[in-house]
C-alpha cells in the first residue's frame, strides 16, 4: 500500500502528482478532519470507518482547512500567484518538490526526459 493518498491535483490528460504523504502529513490530517468534519481520530466511530469511506473522506478536504492549505501552496504552479507567496509559502512549496524530485525513479526521470525532448523537439 502507497503512502499517499490519491488526493491529487488534477492537470490536464489525467490525475497528477498526490501533495501530501500520510505518514508526514498526519497531524495536519488529523488536524483537518477535525476542522471539517468534527471527527477525532481517536474515537470509537472513526475505528469503525473503512478505508474506502476514510479515502473518500480526504479527498473531500475543503482547502479551509490545514491540509487544504499546504496543498494549495504545494501545487501552485500560476506564476502570478508564485510571485504574491510569502517566504515561508516559497519554502513550504520548495521543500515538497525537492523531496518529490528525490523520490522519482530512474525509469519516471527517463520517461520525463523523452517526453521533453519531444515537446521541444515538435516547437
Amino acid at each position: 500500500m502507497s503512502n499517499q493518498f490519491d488526493c491529487r491535483r488534477q492537470r490536464s490528460g489525467g490525475i497528477g502528482e498526490p501533495y501530501y504523504d500520510i505518514f508526514e502529513d498526519w497531524d495536519l490530517l488529523v488536524s483537518s478532519f477535525r476542522t471539517q468534519y468534527g471527527v477525532s481520530f481517536y474515537s470509537h466511530d472513526f475505528k469503525e470507518m473503512k478505508w474506502k469511506e476514510f479515502r473518500a473522506l480526504v479527498s473531500g478536504l475543503s482547502s479551509e482547512t490545514p491540509l487544504g492549505r499546504i496543498i494549495q501552496i504545494r501545487s501552485e504552479d500560476d506564476p502570478k500567484m508564485l510571485e504574491s507567496f510569502s517566504p515561508g509559502q516559497h519554502r513550504i512549496r520548495n521543500e515538497w518538490r525537492n523531496k518529490r524530485a528525490k523520490e522519482r525513479t530512474q525509469e519516471e526521470l527517463d520517461a520525463f526526459l523523452k517526453e521533453m525532448q519531444q515537446a521541444f523537439s515538435e516547437w
